[in-house]
């Protein structure tokens, strides 16, 4: 959405472009700061400024406003930077998506920018410099709601070209949305890891006082150098301060929140562990790197669907597809309306696999008699996988065989770490 033609003329008139302080001048209030980049999701008639404390303020303009140019911003060349390199410290491979870890604040409007190429993505954060050697590109540039199985499989070819040329680890910067789906998806992708691959995001952007990327961008950094790790993990803020990032096992790992910081939490398991200070603590299991090739298994069969249960849930809303994870209620169970529907797909060769919507605890179908029926009629029931990596883990296995009876092997199949061998007492609030 662009401003309204009267207030891009006010700007003209005095000669007021982005960078430039401005005074905006209303019947009620006289603000005066930077003038902003007008951001596509504003309304037509606000103009925004920053506030010389550093906060935005978007202000209502109207044909008797007035707006007085105060001081015009100074063009600054954008010179080139050479990302440094110690041949003493490993190298990390960066490879950015997108989302809002992987901006930066232009400083003179104070508006925060896509990084676009791999001076700005490492730059973005130069402490990283202090850890390691950093490689560093940009994959693409969207926002993760958009992200693809065919964006999954770039980045787990690019992921293994990395640590197989020599990345003592990989960080993959990420928008929060889907981070939780990529990760599974890569955990099912990429066999023998020779180093961590670590996905890292950001709840709040650069140039908010609260913002978590740096913090976030740095740990990720540590954990891809420093440590032995040899699984997909997310790294992101273990609480709302700034005192320690948790490690997260990429199939075990959601987000939990809009907007707060500690929005990641794992599942039905604790954490791996944490960094604080620099320092990495590991408290649980993990599967360690190895040495040798890192072996890409990107197929996936994409005929596959999520669909939630509810009461009223008719018969028509269960897709005919090749593979349905369905999200049902309490320990794994669907209106019993919809059972013959559900019958007649897994008879023509449909894999459907139970998940639940409580997020935390194990599916159970021997409960009740309703759950027993539909494991007679071939649910699969999914343990304790969350509903994003049993959709993603379904996708995997489809695409690997097309037997029932295999399918269903493999779902129960402990792969990736994504089904615990017993439910944990853990604190889920």
């Amino acid at each position: 959405m662009t401003r309204k033609k009267y207030i891009e003329d006010l700007l003209k008139n005095v000669n007021a472009e982005d960078g430039d302080k401005i005074l905006v001048e209303t019947k009620t209030l006289k603000k005066e700061g930077v003038l902003m980049p007008h951001h596509q999701f504003s309304n037509e008639d606000i103009i925004t400024i920053k506030l010389d404390n550093g906060y935005n303020v978007g202000l209502a303009v109207d044909n008797e406003t007035k707006i007085t140019l105060l001081e015009k911003h100074k063009v600054v060349e954008k010179n080139s930077k050479t990302i440094p390199f110690d041949k003493n410290k490993p190298t990390v491979s960066i490879i950015g998506t997108g989302g809002t870890i992987a901006c930066y604040v232009d400083y003179r409007t104070g508006a925060v920018h896509p990084a676009t190429n791999a001076e700005e993505l490492a730059f973005s954060v130069p402490e990283i410099f202090d850890i390691c050697n950093v490689k560093a590109y940009v994959a693409f540039q969207m926002f993760s709601e958009n992200l693809e199985v065919n964006h999954w499989k770039t980045l787990a070819n690019e992921v293994a070209k990395e640590l197989n040329n020599g990345a003592q680890g990989v960080v993959i910067p990420h928008g929060t949305d889907t981070l939780g789906y990529t990760a599974a998806a890569l955990s099912f992708m990429l066999k023998n890891l020779s180093g961590p691959v670590v996905l890292v995001g950001a709840q709040r952007s650069s140039d908010r006082p609260s913002s978590d990327a740096a913090q976030n961008l740095i740990s990720a950094v540590t954990v891809a150098a420093k440590s032995d790790i040899g699984e997909i993990v997310v790294v992101m803020h273990g609480e709302t301060s700034d005192k320690y990032n948790t490690i997260h096992r990429g199939v075990k790992v959601r987000k939990f929140h809009t907007s707060r910081r500690d929005a990641f939490k794992s599942v039905n398991e604790p954490p791996l562990g944490k960094i604080a200070d620099g320092e990495i603590k590991i408290f649980e299991k993990y599967k360690k790197k190895t040495p040798g090739k890192v072996v890409v298994d990107d197929e996936m069969n994409e005929d596959v669907a999520m669909i939630y249960s509810y009461p009223g849930l008719k018969t028509e809303d269960i897709s005919d597809k090749k593979g349905i994870i369905l999200i049902g209620t309490g320990l794994g169970h669907v209106p019993e309306k919809v059972f013959t529907k559900i019958e007649k797909l897994i008879k023509k060769g449909t894999s459907i696999v139970m998940t639940s919507q409580c997020i935390f605890g194990r599916i159970n179908m021997n409960v009740y008699s309703t759950g027993r029926d539909l494991i007679k009629i071939g649910i699969i029931p999914g343990e304790d996988m969350l509903p994003e990596t049993a959709f993603v883990k379904l996708m995997w296995v489809l695409a690997h065989t097309n037997n029932n009876k295999e399918v269903s092997k493999l779902m129960l199949t402990n792969i990736a770490g994504e089904i615990s061998d017993r439910s944990k007492n853990i604190d889920f609030l």
